[in-house]
């Protein structure tokens, strides 16, 4: 169907504006696509970057030429070829030019080209000066020798090469990023002596799989020394489908207790780096990180120094922590989109893009030998005439000069052809007259077995082959290095929790009798001297680190886990502690619990019962608690008791009429929650009517000693001296001596 809509008075074409736009933006989208943004299968290379290249061979500006001022340049780039603006021009030839961009630079550069900190902050092109590198020649080498299919530049004076002759597949050696309509490509460099590595082994085996071919390709391979964590198995997939992510981290080591940092991921900055580091400094996200420092110079591009607070932080951990929250670990996106040599844009494995490469190549390479048997033969051709001149040089220079038009009489006085006789008057006549025919005959010779040699490799696919093998070896032994960016698998990176990341100080948390908490810093604090509100005072108090939460167990049994480090301070008289949890209607608070998880505690009932529980079992992100403690009927919360040592400790338990029990440790269980097992028989009435009940709870090991509290009277016993009062769990208990009867309190001193 034509787009024409119809044809006015004039013959003018009209088309409606909804063709004319799609038209008009599908144009577009095919030039951005086909001729800006996507690179070419046969030599990597978008067409700013191949007319850049062009135009600076054109120049003689090869590796071996004086440098010329890039803005020369690229005004030669512009004016001949580039239809486009000096700057884009410029940026494409900075990138070709960056080391720590390109993996192997097209673009050898004098001046301020910009710095792996700021790949952007390159000096004006009227300061800088360039030349092509060595490496260029892979691209160039061939240009003159019929590989080249020639297209008119965007005025139609001159041309230029649609893909040049790489001898190498650059499109995977340098990489490139571009952004098209509706597509874009991330194609990451690799490394040389690989990638001619696997094309050679295509080349042999043309079944190659994948899986044999990344035996040579293991990934790609950035110009920086950091590691590629990317398990083999994705980056398999990646080379399968075309499409997937990298992740690379920093290289770092322990130095005298500090963290050296030697590399870091592609284009990341480590300015930036040690900004996200202070960040989080400034933020107090970063506590055990003392100082930074940037020790880069010439010699150690990259030095980044992180000086921990003390030689017990964790080294691993901080860096674990460093890698999931800055760019010292980045995720790269792969996407192997190009222009393959059907001219449409395709995302394709690893296999395909070399079969496709090796294609091209190939047929660069035959063309390459055809125009050269050409040109011998045509040569060979021409010496025959010269020949024939030779062995008849009187008659040859009497029909030059006496002749008209002498050409035809040569022609036909000895039968050559119109090549042959335009060669020979082309020679001067004192030249003619020079003519030998050993050169001539040697010169046949040379060119008969170079003939000879063309006709048999392209003759024959296996000839061709080796030919191709041999070139991409000596290439790669030119120009190959080894692997800048090693392959290592490392675990996740998992930044700290909020937790971690408090500094672990210590702490004293008071709560007064109106359930008013506050945190005081260190353990030095009396707290029943501290201030309280009128109608207040001290109740309880626990010693831990601010990296620990307090536990708090109420009346009825239930436990609560607050966070301690952001308690209100002891200076003031703090705040409710309802304002963080939820306790039930009437509810006191009977104790309180800070320490590891591991930390043990006797938790019991003025009944009689109890259990020895693990503080990580008692902790709880719910505001409304969970139950700890089962109560008997009449039974009341004691205050928890840590316990410092299992291992030959005895509980200790006095009733209010001064009955006391002394057993084994041992001989209670271990629990997370419920009513726990008998500690001391107490009959249940005589609880449920508060005529006798538990006065206190205390764990003992052997050193320690009991003091036992009776009105203004107190009694020292030694564990030795507990014997008379040692029984089996659960028993009444003996009576304590009299005067010490009616016990208020006891205490045990270590």
């Amino acid at each position: 169907m034509s787009d024409i809509e119809q044809i006015d008075e004039d013959g003018t074409e009209q088309v409606s504006l909804k063709q004319y736009a799609e038209k008009a933006y599908l144009d577009y989208s095919m030039y951005v696509i086909l001729d800006r943004a996507l690179p070419n299968i046969g030599d990597g290379l978008k067409p700013v970057q191949r007319r850049i290249v062009y135009a600076m061979s054109e120049l003689g500006l090869k590796s071996t030429a004086k440098f010329k001022k890039s803005a020369r340049t690229v005004g030669d780039v512009i004016g001949k070829f580039h239809p486009h603006g000096d700057s884009a021009a410029y940026e494409a030839m900075v990138l070709m030019a960056q080391y720590f961009s390109y993996r192997y630079p097209l673009v050898d550069g004098q001046g301020n080209w910009g710095a792996p900190d700021d790949p952007k902050s390159f000096a004006a092109m009227r300061y800088t000066e360039s030349r092509l590198t060595a490496y260029a020649d892979v691209l160039l080498a061939e240009l003159g020798q019929g590989t080249v299919d020639w297209v008119p530049n965007f005025d139609g004076t001159m041309e230029e090469p649609s893909v040049l002759p790489a001898q190498v597949p650059n499109v995977l050696l340098n990489g490139t990023t571009g952004i098209a309509v509706g597509m874009a490509t991330d194609i990451p460099p690799h490394n040389l002596r690989e990638v001619v590595t696997a094309a050679i082994r295509l080349l042999e085996a043309p079944k190659s799989t994948l899986a044999e071919l990344c035996e040579h390709i293991q990934a790609p391979d950035f110009p920086t020394e950091a590691e590629i964590i990317t398990p083999r198995e994705e980056i398999l997939a990646i080379y399968q489908t075309g499409r997937g992510g990298l992740r690379m981290r920093a290289v770092w080591e322990k130095e005298g207790g500090d963290i050296v940092i030697q590399a870091i991921p592609h284009q990341v900055s480590g300015s930036r780096v040690l900004e996200q580091i202070a960040q989080q400094m400034q933020a107090r996200k970063l506590p055990m990180v003392a100082d930074l420092r940037d020790e880069s110079d010439h010699e150690n591009p990259t030095r980044l120094v992180i000086v921990p607070r003390s030689n017990r932080v964790d080294l691993d951990g901080l860096m674990s922590h460093l890698f999931a929250t800055t760019d010292l670990e980045r995720s790269y996106r792969v996407n192997l989109n190009m222009i393959g040599i059907d001219g449409r844009p395709q995302v394709k494995s690893l296999d395909r893009i070399l079969k496709e490469w090796l294609k091209f190549r190939t047929a660069t390479v035959r063309r390459r030998l055809q125009y050269r048997l050409e040109k011998v033969l045509k040569r060979l051709h021409i010496l025959e005439g010269y020949l024939v001149a030779y062995l008849n040089i009187d008659e040859v220079i009497h029909i030059i000069r006496t002749e008209d038009k002498p050409k035809p009489a040569l022609m036909k006085r000895f039968k050559i052809s119109d090549i042959q006789a335009e060669a020979i008057l082309e020679l001067k006549l004192r030249n003619l007259a020079r003519l030998e025919e050993m050169k001539i005959t040697g010169e046949q010779n040379e060119l008969e077995d170079e003939r000879a040699q063309l006709e048999k490799i392209l003759g024959s696919d296996a000839r061709l082959k080796t030919l191709i093998k041999k070139e991409l070896t000596a290439v790669a032994q030119e120009y190959g290095d080894d692997r800048r960016s090693p392959l290592v698998e490392r675990d996740e990176a998992k930044a700290f929790s909020e937790l971690e990341l408090i500094s672990a100080d210590p702490i004293t948390v008071v709560m007064s009798e109106k359930g008013w908490i506050r945190g005081a810093k260190g353990h030095d604090i009396d707290p029943a001297s501290l201030s309280y509100k009128s109608g207040d005072g001290f109740k309880l108090a626990v010693r831990g680190r601010s990296n620990q939460p307090v536990v708090i167990l109420d009346s009825t049994g239930r436990a609560y886990s607050i966070p301690s480090h952001n308690l209100p301070s002891a200076r003031g008289q703090g705040e409710p502690v309802t304002g963080r949890i939820n306790p039930p209607s009437g509810a006191t608070f009977e104790g309180m619990m800070m320490g590891d998880e591991q930390q043990l505690y006797l938790l019991a009932s003025d009944a009689g019962y109890g259990f020895v529980a693990r503080l990580g079992d008692l902790q709880t992100k719910n505001r409304a608690g969970k139950a700890a403690l089962s109560l008997p009927k009449g039974g009341q919360v004691l205050q928890p008791v840590p316990i410092s040592e299992v291992e030959g400790a005895s509980v200790v338990a006095i009733t209010n009429e001064g009955r006391m029990l002394v057993f084994s440790l041992a001989d209670l269980p271990q629990l997370a929650r419920g009513k726990g097992n008998k500690i001391i028989g107490i009959p249940g009435a005589r609880v449920l009517s508060r005529e006798e009940f538990v006065v206190g709870v205390q764990v003992m090991a052997e050193k320690d000693v009991l003091v036992v509290h009776a009105g203004k009277r107190h009694i020292n016993l030694k564990f030795s001296e507990l014997e008379h009062y040692r029984g089996e769990r659960g028993r009444r208990g003996n009576k304590l001596p009299r005067g010490f009867q009616k016990v208020d309190a006891m205490t045990v001193e270590r």
